[in-house]
């Protein structure tokens, strides 16, 4: 179900939107906003590019094109290399972000927020390396790619 768009904010899009509701806990949905958009401030005073660049930037750069599933086979289970939707693409990389975020500690949200943006733009950080490791999963494990439907 789409969202009607008198009901996204003006500087808002639909991947904001996702991000946002992805970001909040306990339907603190304004906090979540407000974390958000300061990350976007924080990100403008550190650096010369525009924040949703950035944040556009970061999303790409973290999202995973393969992944591994477990897959039972007799009695073993093989964990068998698939490609992944655009939806779970994004998904993904969104939980990925948020949760390289909270992992950052002594610092509020925003700024933890848009240092990781800013690492994940770099091909850096928490969240790239995670997708790394998804990759390198992946590849090491592409002798079972027959086993998928």
């Amino acid at each position: 179900m789409s969202v009607p768009k008198s009901y996204i904010p003006a500087n808002s899009n639909p991947t904001i939107e996702k991000f946002i509701n992805c970001l909040m806990m306990q339907g603190k949905k304004s906090i979540a906003r407000r974390s958000f958009w300061e990350a976007m401030a924080v990100m403008k005073t550190r650096t010369k590019e525009e924040p949703m660049d950035v944040f556009q930037k970061a999303l790409l750069n973290v999202t995973p094109l393969i992944e591994v599933r477990p897959k039972r086979v007799g009695g073993a289970v093989y964990q068998v290399p698939t490609e992944v939707t655009p939806k779970r693409q994004q998904s993904l990389s969104m939980r990925w972000l948020i949760a390289a975020a909270r992992e950052r500690k002594g610092i509020p949200i925003a700024q933890k927020l848009a240092l990781e943006f800013l690492d994940a733009s770099n091909e850096q950080g928490a969240a790239f390396k995670k997708k790394e490791d998804v990759l390198r999963m992946a590849q090491a494990n592409k002798a079972f790619a027959h086993l998928a439907k």
